[in-house]
């Protein structure tokens, strides 16, 4: 990508972080794309956090709302999307308890869990059960949830 002034990478930083949240390392990234000195990455980011065009908290609310509420992840899978991002679990963890309620958590997974049944086709209840603990481990949720949550039927 072109090489830009420190000047105009933060015109452009101030820009995207008015619109959208950012983490700190999506910033650093994206000014690195810029061929831009590490003296000058940091600069840039200092400032957009002491203006608070960027805050890893309100970061973290948002992205955990956002990818529970529409793309139906589990908190683990949650938790270590935010430590690639390197958001630290010190701060992740009370927010995440705070921005997803327990029951509607768990009615989501009993939602998502009845919907994949449906879809599943397996030879015993065994087998049944192990594909649905799969797809739940895939999708980000704990195995102490989704053995509360797990409701095969009854074989006749």
């Amino acid at each position: 990508m072109d090489t830009i002034d420190e000047k105009e990478a933060l015109k452009r930083m101030t820009r995207l972080c008015s619109t959208t949240e950012h983490c700190r390392a999506e910033i650093e990234e994206k000014l690195r794309k810029w061929n831009l000195p590490d003296e000058a990455i940091e600069r840039i980011a200092s400032i957009l956090e002491q203006e608070s065009y960027v805050d890893e908290a309100r970061f973290s609310r948002a992205f955990i709302h956002d990818k529970f509420r529409f793309n139906k992840w589990g908190k683990a899978k949650i938790t270590q999307a935010l430590r690639l991002k390197h958001i630290p679990a010190s701060m992740s963890a009370p927010l995440m308890n705070e921005v997803i309620d327990e029951e509607e958590y768990l009615a989501l997974l009993r939602n998502l869990l009845d919907t994949k049944r449906r879809n599943i086709h397996a030879a015993n209840r065994y087998e049944l059960k192990a594909k649905l603990v799969r797809y739940a481990l895939g999708r980000g949720f704990e195995m102490e949830d989704i053995e509360r949550c797990i409701d095969l039927p009854e074989e006749k």
